[in-house]
């Protein structure tokens, strides 16, 4: 039992070190926003999601009472995934911050609101964490398949820029540890999820050592259909899941189960 413990401790702490660092990875984009005093070129769906999955997984992690890793990372993603879209707000253009509020009001009050209301007062506990723990897994899952785009962007381009391959391997990371967490804990609803977040940073990995040295092709050139803007692109860990996205990354692709957040993740879990 006492082996068992640690392990949980183990992998918790290096879940969340890993997820904290891929949170704050967005930082040098609200740096730019911060220069150019404008947040065009961006969006803010990725930052709403992530905070989105974060509030899911605190509200699953206080449910479960034995996961307070799960709500450590989160936490800190609710705080910063807050700070990114006040930041994106204060300098967005006024449509904009119209998109964003709206986003604002379907996710984290409309969406959560209807999964709080709808979980919380059913008479069973252990029905009631069953349903929780569908829904996060299920979202966990959607988030995961983000970083697609980007993998097809590659493909196409034959170009890494957009995805950078240390981002990729702090994805990996993260969903390595959410993953035996999860195991440890016994909870496949943190685990499951990061088998497919472990498998997308692979073939993520694979991707950038076979077109790393490659020329670089401009999307234009390649296909017209895939341009895509700067603006980060979702990525959720499933901790965080989180933290989100499965986390998000400008020109990238979203964690922590327990999160999850940008780059892959959505999230951190």
């Amino acid at each position: 039992m006492a082996l068992h413990l640690s392990w949980v401790f183990v992998f918790g702490i290096l879940g969340n070190a890993v997820s904290f660092m891929v949170s704050l990875a967005p930082l040098p984009t609200f740096y730019q926003i911060f220069k150019k005093k404008t947040s065009e070129g961006f969006q803010s769906i990725p930052y709403v999601v992530s905070l989105f999955s974060a509030m899911l997984w605190i509200y699953y992690a206080l449910l479960k009472k034995d996961a307070i890793f799960l709500i450590t990372i989160n936490t800190f993603c609710v705080f910063i995934q807050t700070f990114y879209i006040v930041t994106y707000f204060y300098y967005g253009p006024k449509k904009e911050k119209i998109v964003t509020v709206k986003l604002m009001l379907l996710f984290n009050v409309f969406g959560f609101g209807v999964i709080f209301l709808a979980t919380y007062f059913l008479k069973n506990p252990s029905l009631r964490l069953l349903i929780l723990g569908y829904i996060c897994m299920a979202f966990a899952l959607a988030v995961f398949v983000a970083p697609l785009a980007i993998v097809r962007k590659v493909i196409k381009t034959k170009s890494v820029e957009y995805m950078p391959f240390t981002l990729s391997v702090f994805l990996t990371l993260g969903a390595v540890m959410w993953f035996f967490y999860g195991l440890c804990l016994k909870d496949m609803n943190v685990a499951v999820p990061n088998i497919l977040g472990f498998i997308f940073g692979v073939l993520q990995m694979i991707l950038y050592a076979v077109y790393k040295n490659h020329p670089k092709k401009t999307v234009e050139e390649s296909d017209p259909k895939l341009q895509l803007s700067d603006h980060p692109v979702v990525v959720v860990d499933v901790a965080k899941l989180g933290s989100d996205v499965n986390a998000v990354i400008p020109n990238s692709t979203n964690s922590n189960n327990g999160g999850r957040t940008e780059g892959n993740a959505f999230s951190k879990v």
